[in-house]
């Protein structure tokens, strides 16, 4: 018989996986929720800094009292040379703000899918970053799994038809690419001492607060609106899906985000967050009747593949 020990610690990779799942699913509905604000007048700059503010204000006492309470939760002390605001900083301006700006600038020169595509080429930096700056190389079943994971995506992404491609906008996408490589790293982290309400909570406040610095210079166009907001069948007000956005897609998507990054590391969770796209996916086609191609759903398989291939890889 297995002790409770042997069992927690088998539980735990298990537990890891669910809320990075769910982190994915509460990013994923942005997509139809912001679409939806677009069309009904609200530019896409204006919808992603309400979404991340919404978020900073839900996570501000909950981060707070994470912070007050951290020393009896995290016995290991934070190493040096690891402070705590600078990582807050760093997070709220590479994970939230630079990557939300960036992409936002990627596709105005690029497809929707193309910039997708090489953003999500994110897992493969965080193995390279792993492997070079902390000796951590990857297995060979490892890299199988991320090539899988990869093709599988570009099959989801359904890339056909010609594309232009615009080196600008690939300089864009790859900026996202960073931003969102920044998010698994840094969430993975313990060594911070930061526990994840804390540090989901003080990166929202610092990407809300560069947005809206964008917005007042005009380097992100800002247009709002009250008309109702249709999705689907679905008619509501302006605020409701706005509320959605920030307390579901912000705040719950980056603190379970982070949470499961502690659990599974930065190169396994990267990769699980790759059904993003999927889920992505999945509420286009329940909310909006936008049904996945054939090549999709073999994509998201590759993709399922990939990451059972990236577990393995990193299992000891």
């Amino acid at each position: 018989m297995s002790s409770p020990v042997q069992t927690r610690g088998r539980s735990r990779p298990s537990i890891g996986i669910a809320l990075a799942l769910f982190s994915s699913a509460c990013f994923a509905i942005s997509g139809v929720l912001a679409r939806a604000m677009i069309e009904s007048g609200w530019s896409a700059g204006a919808t992603v800094t309400v979404r991340i503010a919404v978020g900073a204000a839900v996570l501000a006492i909950p981060g707070l009292v994470a912070f007050r309470d951290r020393q009896p939760l995290l016995p290991p002390p934070p190493q040096p040379g690891h402070r705590s605001g600078w990582v807050v900083i760093a997070y709220g301006l590479l994970a939230v703000a630079g990557c939300q700006l960036a992409y936002f600038y990627a596709v105005t020169y690029l497809q929707v899918g193309v910039a997708l595509l090489i953003e999500y080429t994110a897992p493969v930096a965080v193995l390279v970053w792993m492997w070079l700056r902390h000796a951590q190389r990857p297995t060979r079943v490892t890299v199988f799994g991320a090539a899988l994971a990869l093709a599988g995506l570009a099959l989801v992404l359904d890339l056909t038809g010609e594309v232009s491609i615009s080196v600008v906008g690939v300089l864009w996408a790859l900026a996202a690419m960073v931003g969102a490589a920044a998010y698994f790293v840094i969430s993975a982290d313990e060594r911070t001492g930061l526990p994840p309400l804390a540090l989901a909570a003080g990166g929202l406040v610092i990407g809300a607060i560069t947005l809206a610095t964008a917005g007042l210079v005009g380097a992100l166009p800002m247009t709002a609106s009250t008309s109702v907001v249709r999705i689907g069948d679905l008619s509501l007000p302006w605020w409701a899906p706005l509320l959605m956005l920030g307390v579901v897609s912000a705040a719950m998507a980056y603190a379970f985000g982070i949470a499961a990054g502690r659990v599974l590391g930065a190169r396994v969770m990267s990769f699980v967050a790759l059904s993003e796209v999927l889920f992505a996916v999945l509420f286009a086609w329940l909310a909006l009747d936008e049904l996945p191609a054939p090549i999709q759903l073999l994509g998201g398989l590759l993709i399922v593949a990939g990451v059972v291939f990236v577990r393995l890889g990193e299992a000891p």
